[in-house]
């Protein structure tokens, strides 16, 4: 997919270290939930209502935690402690559809592998499911009364603490999660390319997928792809066939899939570079990396975000959009109505990774911010978690007239506003891993390598 020669010779060693962590951690989740098996669907495919059409099929996460396989419906994990895990591996005669390849790569060694051709023949090979944790979506259900029934039941003592123990990542997985930068980078280069060569969002959206090989199948979600004003909706995906006339400015969120690991890249671009728009997006650029730079061990996400609030406003003020304090921009809710997100969010199988409010790996709940609705992480940063860090800055009418309405006009400079009103917004995003010392960016390092 996209990697050196060598990378799969590289990831040997890795990927062993990997699974012995996952079987470690397996046997502590089966024994808080009393189960002797862990037995991972890895998903099936979903049909439109009053159509033959099917979803694109999405694997369970929890399968490819174990294994670096996102395109195999209808097979199974099980693992139970002190045994070789198993791989119920299903490869049916079909010739309408491509058929998964006969297993191969560097996990195989390390799984007893059994071949199905229907997916009925999974249950001779599963063990009992009164005794086994069952992890999957309800679709996954296999089997019927009287005889063998396996359905999900996604206990919460198991699930709780894999979840939470998702949240370090491996040596195994930071590495396919470089790639995955770098494959995206691939595609924001083209995809810039596109933007001051007159494109479309659509045609800039083409010329990135072309770049990274990946389409909406693979990609780990849809692109965010808008020009001019089309920058202040925060999850844009419309893609206009027409490129608007004059061209302002253009942001991008996009990222790209590596056997399962998902990146997360936000950036934008003015299309004239010598405007105060430009201007704005190298401060917003350069307090991201201050804020990138912040994430350490011991450091309490939540006063991250709290602090990129008074960031951003100090930006505003610099430019003359606020005419308050930052502090009293974010004591009022004014500072929300231009900076609505999250500071960024956990990554890693998922876009959005599980365990962001996390209290423990008992569950729990660590409560956001009162004010701060829609950040995705509460937790304090440990070494091997990694997150986005994606501060922005943005002119949408919508909230703009709720500070309007809230009695705070005088905090802001309305004509200052319908300056910067035509460009949208701004957006910059990284993913950061949180190490035992200074962060570790993954993002830049694949910008610097595409030159």
């Amino acid at each position: 997919m996209n990697a050196p020669a060598s990378f799969d010779t590289d990831l040997v060693p890795l990927y062993a270290d990997h699974l012995a962590t996952m079987k470690r951690r397996a046997d502590e989740a089966l024994a808080r939930g009393g189960f002797d098996h862990l037995v991972v669907p890895s998903g099936t495919q979903h049909w439109q209502v009053f159509d033959d059409r099917d979803y694109p099929y999405a694997v369970n996460p929890q399968f490819k935690a174990w294994l670096p396989l996102t395109r195999l419906p209808y097979s199974w994990l099980v693992y139970t402690p002190g045994e070789r895990p198993k791989v119920i591996f299903y490869q049916p005669f079909d010739y309408w559809h491509v058929v998964p390849d006969a297993p191969s790569g560097w996990w195989v060694d390390h799984f007893n592998i059994h071949i199905i051709r229907k997916p009925d023949e999974a249950l001779a090979l599963l063990p009992p499911a009164a005794r086994s944790a069952i992890l999957g979506e309800p679709q996954s259900a296999l089997g019927a009364a009287p005889g063998p029934h396996y359905a999900p039941n996604n206990p919460e003592p198991v699930i709780q603490y894999l979840e939470y123990q998702r949240s370090y990542k491996t040596p195994y997985e930071i590495t396919l999660m470089r790639q995955a930068q770098r494959l995206a980078v691939r595609g924001h280069r083209a995809a810039e390319a596109a933007f001051r060569a007159g494109q479309s969002e659509f045609g800039i959206h083409m010329a990135y997928c072309t770049a990274v090989g990946q389409d909406a199948n693979d990609l780990p979600y849809g692109n965010i792809i808008g020009l001019n004003e089309h920058a202040a909706v925060l999850h844009y995906t419309e893609l206009q066939r027409v490129a608007p006339d004059p061209l302002r400015s253009f942001l991008i969120d996009a990222g790209a899939s590596f056997h399962g690991y998902a990146s997360d890249i936000t950036r934008t671009y003015a299309y004239d570079t010598g405007i105060e728009f430009q201007a704005m997006i190298d401060a917003v650029d350069a307090a991201q990396q201050a804020m990138c730079a912040g994430v350490r061990s011991g450091v309490d996400y939540k006063h991250l975000h709290v602090d990129a609030h008074l960031t951003l406003m100090g930006i505003l003020k610099d430019f003359g959009v606020i005419t308050v304090s930052p502090e009293a921009a974010v004591a009022t809710g004014v500072s929300a109505a231009f900076f609505p997100h999250g500071l960024g969010h956990p990554i890693g199988l998922q876009v959005h990774d599980v365990a962001g409010f996390a209290a423990s790996d008992r569950g729990g709940r660590i409560e956001r911010p009162a004010g701060h609705p829609y950040l995705r992480m509460t937790r304090v940063l440990e070494p091997g978690m990694v997150v986005t860090i994606e501060p922005g800055l943005y002119f949408i009418d919508l909230l703009l007239d709720e500070v309007k309405k809230n009695g705070h006009a005088r905090s802001v400079d309305w004509a200052r506003v319908d300056a910067f009103r035509p460009y949208g917004g701004i957006r910059i995003e990284d993913e950061v891993l949180c190490t035992g010392g200074d962060a570790d960016n993954l993002t830049r390092p694949a910008f610097a390598e595409a030159g």
